[in-house]
């Protein structure tokens, strides 16, 4: 067991972990964020995605010890102060960009990532940007709408699928 500390969504946190313990067992088990799901546990579905130090991380493929000082934020983390939903989780819910909801996390994140790196992405550097993240229900179209319309962009000219 290492003891390991890092801040996760602006708390720090202290915990005992054994040497194989993934991101995603540390913060469902230990911390109990069941926000970020588990997809697959190879890297393929991206229901993981978490960031750290700034950086979407597909968190199946991190150990919680590698989070040593590191700054931690998963989807918990994307709602406002008030409780109600971020700019992109709203944007999600306003262009029906999730169906069952299990990569919603994943791409929230994601998304969250390349609007950090990207502020007005084309629909194209969208998909792209998405290319690690699954989604068996929707299609993606109206998850690309929603990420353009979180951007600020005038998604009114396309249309839904």
């Amino acid at each position: 067991m290492a003891e390991v500390t890092m801040t996760v969504n602006g708390k720090t946190v202290t915990k005992s972990v054994k040497g194989n313990t993934l991101m995603t067992e540390f913060l469902r088990d230990e911390l109990s964020l069941t926000g970020t799901h588990v997809g697959c546990d190879t890297s393929q579905c991206g229901a993981c995605v978490i960031h750290v130090n700034g950086a979407a991380v597909k968190g199946c493929t991190m150990f919680a010890a590698e989070a040593e000082g590191a700054e931690v934020s998963t989807i918990e983390s994307m709602a406002n102060a008030d409780g109600s939903l971020g700019v992109i989780q709203q944007a999600f819910q306003d262009h029906h960009g999730l169906q069952c909801g299990f990569c919603t996390p994943g791409m929230v994140m994601s998304a969250a990532a390349l609007l950090k790196d990207n502020p007005k992405p084309t629909e194209a550097e969208v998909r792209d940007y998405l290319e690690g993240n699954i989604c068996r229900c929707t299609g993606y179209h109206n998850i690309v709408k929603a990420i353009m319309a979180a951007s600020g962009q005038d998604v009114t000219s396309i249309a839904a699928e």
